[in-house]
């Protein structure tokens, strides 16, 4: 029986597998949150292609589970399913006809989950974590494209153990996005690779990052005509740039701007910069959503190069975001987000000590996570340390392979047991100056 068919996946309401649903406390914005969320950090949020009546929410974790929640009009969260990699689940998303979900994993692999049959079987072998997970649809082949730290593009054939093409990249893939005929792929060492899918998979351009800091997210954007015409890509110092790839003049078309600092942006005063974890482009209007690791998501106009929102702070980052098929809901997750990374402390009831890790090009990023997390839903608005990465790294890939094994890491999720989901529907951002639905 498919999973969509029935009330819940979890008996009665209000309670299901996943435990006990969270509270208001980290949501100063009185969004509906999703009940159930997972155990540990979210790191990744996908909605359910338009193909499929109603609105289901895909997250994956950092407690090595993906859970499926159907949302309703009425704003209630139903939990419907979840399957488990043996490592946290680092990107998530949809077939173009939502019968399936794809999931990436620090355990090296790639799943397939069918949720008609609620079955999930490996589709992908990396040799190192896999970071990103797209379905292409294309009219003369459709496979699944993952790209990984071990420094390769791969393209598979669901029915296939082998992939059909393998593509190198020059260093460990971040983040990526695709919008067919295109993908976009950001590497380590800052890197930028267009690739162009028609036909079959080619690299089109590579492109000096316009950012002078690690890449961290990435959403490619589409004209008018519908078609994917540029990206607007984010890094840990606080910038987002929106690149076209064949703009009439590039010096104008192309360009930056500063988000999720303190003080706002239009100041010579010194800063706290936060990293912007994630990039989300309206679906009808074309506006953008960022989300940052100072706890809130603002909402833009590229074209008219214009802030329309910005959020309350939650108490904690926000790690993760995206609108549903027709844009008039928001998904964000509150988590911890590793930006600020405590190394394995003294026992329990001994004094704190503050660490720092180093990001890209050297950025210090001092860290507590004693704090909770978790997930919301709203109605979106209208529109109107290069040299210690690596190491940093290797000790992040060494903390999450021991995941549920290594006493440390239990001692750092028992410290933050809190994870949330929330929705914003769009009414309640709803914006003066001509921002209509």
């Amino acid at each position: 029986m498919s999973l969509f068919g029935t009330t819940s996946g979890f008996g009665t309401s209000g309670t299901s597998m996943f435990g006990s649903a969270t509270t208001d406390n980290h949501n100063p914005m009185k969004d509906i949150e999703v009940t159930s969320s997972p155990d540990d950090s979210i790191g990744c949020l996908s909605f359910s292609p338009p193909t499929l009546p109603g609105n289901f929410l895909i997250a994956g974790s950092w407690a090595n589970d993906v859970r499926c929640w159907e949302v309703q009009d009425s704003g209630q969260t139903i939990p419907k399913a979840q399957q488990m990699h043996t490592g946290p689940v680092l990107d998530v998303c949809w077939s173009d006809d939502g019968s399936k979900v794809f999931t990436a994993s620090c355990d090296k692999t790639a799943k397939m989950w069918d949720l008609g049959s609620n079955q999930a079987i490996q589709i992908a072998q990396h040799d190192a974590p896999v970071k990103t997970i797209h379905w292409i649809k294309a009219p003369n082949y459709s496979c699944v494209m993952t790209g990984s730290w071990d420094k390769t593009l791969k393209f598979w054939d669901t029915r296939s153990s082998n992939p059909m093409m393998v593509l190198q990249l020059p260093e460990r893939c971040y983040c990526a996005d695709v919008i067919y005929p295109m993908a976009v792929v950001a590497t380590a060492e800052r890197g930028l690779i267009v690739y162009q899918l028609e036909n079959q998979p080619s690299e089109f351009r590579r492109i000096e990052s316009p950012l002078k800091h690690q890449h961290r997210c990435v959403a490619i954007f589409k004209d008018k005509q519908n078609k994917p015409t540029g990206f607007a890509l984010g890094s840990i110092e606080g910038r987002v740039a929106i690149h076209y790839i064949n703009p009439p003049n590039p010096a104008k078309d192309n360009f930056t701007f500063k988000c999720h600092r303190s003080n706002g942006t239009n100041t010579s005063a010194p800063q706290d910069i936060y990293a912007v974890n994630g990039i989300a482009f309206h679906p009808v209007h074309g506006t953008l959503a960022t989300v940052g690791s100072d706890g809130r998501f603002s909402f833009w106009d590229k074209d008219a190069r214009t802030k329309l929102k910005t959020s309350e702070q939650l108490d904690q980052p926000i790690s993760a975001c995206c609108f549903n098929h027709n844009g008039n809901i928001f998904a964000y997750a509150s988590s911890y987000d590793w930006s600020k990374v405590r190394t394995p402390g003294p026992a329990p009831g001994a004094p704190r000590q503050q660490s720092q890790a180093l990001g890209s090009e050297g950025l210090g990023l001092s860290c507590d996570s004693s704090q909770d997390s978790h997930v919301s839903l709203g109605r979106s608005p209208s529109p109107p340390c290069k040299g210690k990465l690596q190491d940093f790294l290797k000790w992040l890939w060494g903390f999450s392979t021991a995941f549920g094994q290594n006493p440390a890491h239990r001692k750092c999720s028992a410290s933050v047991s809190h994870y949330g989901l929330l929705c914003s529907w769009a009414q309640k951002h709803r914006q003066a100056g001509g921002c209509t639905l």
